[in-house]
């Protein structure tokens, strides 16, 4: 099986109108990618907190991202994500991805999103497999 990106992806496809349509910058040297998130009152949970789920589905895209840019067809296959600050409607977040080992078919992961402040909204980290 082949991956493709048709750019209708949830977090990154610019042709999804319902989407978030977040733009990432690959570092191929560092093996790193980032991206910035500022959510809209339409991504709240609880008034004006940010929805838990969709901060996870950014630190997976940014995991998953950037294996496919790095030429690796592969999906995730665990994530774990554990938030340390709310992060805010209207607040800017920054993100980046990193892979952390590769084995086989199986690549490790970890994203974090940081405030412009400097404060940890969360830090996921994942297992992808590799897709045959």
């Amino acid at each position: 099986m082949q991956l493709k990106d048709d750019h209708h992806c949830f977090v990154c496809g610019r042709e999804n109108p319902a989407g978030l349509r977040l733009v990432f910058e690959l570092d191929r040297e560092a093996r790193s990618i980032t991206t910035v998130f500022v959510p809209e009152k339409t991504h709240q949970g609880y008034e004006g907190v940010v929805h838990g789920g969709l901060i996870s589905a950014v630190l997976d895209e940014a995991m998953t991202k950037l294996a496919f840019s790095l030429g690796m067809d592969a999906v995730t296959g665990r994530l774990t994500v554990r938030f340390k600050r709310p992060l805010m409607v209207g607040e800017r977040m920054s993100v980046t991805g990193r892979l952390t080992k590769e084995s086989g078919r199986a690549i490790e992961a970890e994203a974090v999103g940081v405030k412009d402040d400097g404060t940890v909204v969360a830090e996921a980290q994942g297992l992808l497999m590799r897709v045959l």
